[in-house]
């Protein structure tokens, strides 16, 4: 319906990472700045006691990384 143009994927950025490249895919699929992404992602561990902190290295196992799909 939509087309493939507009289809848009999230999955994680090896090339460009710190970590896992969580934060570089998600600053990709929202358009932002990786560095901004990195520090709301730092500030939000340290907000929620850890708790993001357990939802990024799930996030690191589960989302694809982009050498993979794009190949």
């Amino acid at each position: 319906m939509w087309g493939d143009t507009l289809k848009k994927r999230l999955y994680k950025i090896t090339a460009e990472k710190k970590v896992a490249g969580v934060c570089a895919g998600f600053a990709e699929f929202l358009n932002l700045d990786v560095t901004l992404v990195r520090v709301i992602a730092l500030f939000l561990i340290l907000a929620s006691f850890s708790t993001m902190l357990i939802f990024y290295f799930i996030c690191a196992i589960i989302m694809p990384d982009k050498n993979d799909i794009y190949q």
